[in-house]
């Protein structure tokens, strides 16, 4: 996605979450700002994740409900990863609600491992806590063949 549409974003992010909470448009703007943040996919399915120091975090995994059980988040993460490799990540990490059992399956599935827990890292509607789990995911170097001159 060259110039993304913040507000569709933002749209399908509120139709993805509620724990935690969904991010506004502003708030992809800011984010799409920063150094080392990028973003794969569209409007019905995305990740955003950021490279930087040769460590890569995925941010924010959405597919749209009635899009979902097709492998669609399956091929975010992986292009999540293969860009984080492309620019230079050679280790990745995530944090998952520890109650988002199909999430963590997906992570699981693709050789991602738990390696810890934030204790009341995310917050419901109605205030209760819950943990997250932080995940991580050792990356293949990019081959030089794989690198793409810029331009």
């Amino acid at each position: 996605m060259s110039l993304p549409d913040v507000a569709a974003l933002a749209a399908l992010h509120a139709q993805c979450f509620s724990t935690p909470r969904p991010w506004s448009a502003a708030e992809f703007t800011d984010l799409l700002g920063m150094t080392g943040v990028y973003l794969c996919g569209d409007a019905q399915g995305f990740v955003m994740g950021r490279a930087l120091a040769g460590e890569a975090e995925l941010l924010t995994l959405a597919v749209a409900p009635a899009l979902r059980r097709q492998g669609r988040a399956r091929a975010l993460v992986l292009a999540f990863e293969e860009a984080a490799r492309l620019r230079g990540a050679e280790t990745a990490f995530l944090e998952v609600a520890v109650g988002n059992d199909p999430a963590r399956a997906l992570y699981a599935a693709l050789g991602w491992q738990p390696q810890g827990r934030r204790k009341s890292y995310y917050r419901h509607p109605d205030g209760r806590p819950e943990d997250a789990v932080v995940m991580t995911r050792a990356l293949a170097p990019a081959s030089p063949s794989d690198i793409r001159p810029s331009g």
